[in-house]
């Protein structure tokens, strides 16, 4: 087995490493921190593959040029940190709209605005699955180690390619710039989704959705029958449309197609939570510190402590996470630990409806929670 298989790498860097193995061919960004290592690396690995990297002028054209080259035909992704978050938001809708598929990596700072550029956060959740304006398709994943970084971002494209949805690889600057061990599995031994680049129409329209199948299929731009591309709500050749029923239908085929497929997007972690007397949700970076107060609690004899961990984020896994509540009948707490002031926490109180206490420890000062801030919670609320 070569060396190379097994490297250490950032967060960042491994998510690059990740979109290669899966296809990706085409980037495009704006330098920031802490996403910064995503774009350079980038543009020493892309050339070596025979892919493209372009540095635009900002972050809107970042992520217009990276769907114009999705459009195209290639695998496309860009990077940002949250107020680039912030600019891109008009183009992940013309993405969800236009049913273009694309990875968006949001290494997520403290903020908001300018904010503290180089600290840790998991502010953004909401905004990754709310920020674009209207109801709108999304998928959401979160990743809480390097290898992750790896292997999800391959998940990422294959989200991407399979719905025709923009995909936001939702990190924090605690994965982006941890450095550990990950395996580069190759290429023929990954599950990569490819779209079809030879397809022509012949006769069929751009956006109908062929029989058995959940998304029209995806021609190039520029190859084979000629169609439009457009934010507007449009007919099923691309062109726009105001007729009411139309709008309808498109809308709702562009939500089902996430909502009624969960099934096939969903993916979650659960560590002992059958019998746990509390049970911490928590997501990205967080998971680290959750991991450490488990393994402590262990040796302490502590309260008996579970950890849910969403990878998939949008949509969420509710109904997994109500399994547990329903089947645990030692479990007295849910804490929801998480790098903001309470985002996920109003979800999970959501889906929970007060069958148990549901309760936040969010943190929103730069530094990371730690495993004994976690037991203390516990501890002060049990």
């Amino acid at each position: 087995m070569s060396d190379k298989r097994f490297q250490l790498l950032q967060g960042n860097e491994a998510v690059v490493e990740g979109a290669i193995a899966a296809g990706m061919r085409f980037y495009a960004g704006y330098p920031i921190t802490p996403s910064t290592e995503i774009a350079e690396r980038s543009a020493l690995r892309l050339p070596q593959v025979g892919g493209k990297f372009v540095q635009m002028e900002d972050e809107i054209g970042g992520i217009a040029a990276a769907l114009g080259a999705s459009v195209a035909g290639l695998k496309a992704m860009t990077a940002t940190s949250g107020p680039g978050f912030s600019l891109k938001q008009e183009n992940i809708g013309y993405a969800a709209i236009a049913e273009i598929p694309i990875v968006i990596v949001d290494v997520q700072r403290e903020g908001p605005s300018t904010g503290l550029p180089t600290s840790p956060s998991q502010g953004d959740l909401m905004q990754s699955k709310w920020g674009t304006h209207g109801d709108h398709p999304v998928i959401v994943i979160s990743p809480s180690s390097v290898q992750e970084c790896y292997t999800e971002t391959v998940r990422a494209f294959n989200m991407a390619e399979r719905f025709r949805v923009p995909v936001i690889f939702l990190m924090d600057e605690i994965i982006g710039h941890l450095r550990e061990g990950c395996e580069m599995i190759p290429p023929e031994e990954l599950t990569i989704s490819n779209r079809r680049i030879d397809r022509q129409f012949n006769g069929t329209l751009a956006y109908a959705v062929q029989e058995g199948n959940y998304v029209p299929e995806f021609a190039p731009f520029g190859k084979g029958d000629h169609f439009n591309v457009t934010g507007l709500f449009h007919d099923l050749d691309g062109f726009p449309t105001n007729d009411n029923q139309q709008t309808d239908s498109q809308e709702r085929r562009l939500l089902d197609k996430i909502t009624k497929r969960r099934d096939r997007i969903q993916k979650w972690e659960e560590v002992e939570c059958d019998d746990c007397e509390t049970m911490i949700v928590c997501f990205g970076g967080t998971a680290r510190a959750v991991q450490g107060a488990m393994d402590e609690a262990k040796k302490q004899d502590f309260f008996k402590i579970g950890m849910f961990r969403p990878i998939t984020v949008w949509p969420f896994p509710e109904e997994a996470l109500n399994k547990i509540i329903r089947s645990n009948k030692h479990l007295r707490q849910i804490i929801v630990a998480e790098h903001n002031d309470g985002q996920m926490v109003l979800e999970v109180q959501r889906i929970v409806e007060g069958r148990v206490p549901v309760i936040k420890l969010g943190k929103i000062d730069g530094t990371t929670i730690t495993p004994e801030e976690v037991l203390k919670k516990i501890e002060e609320e049990y």
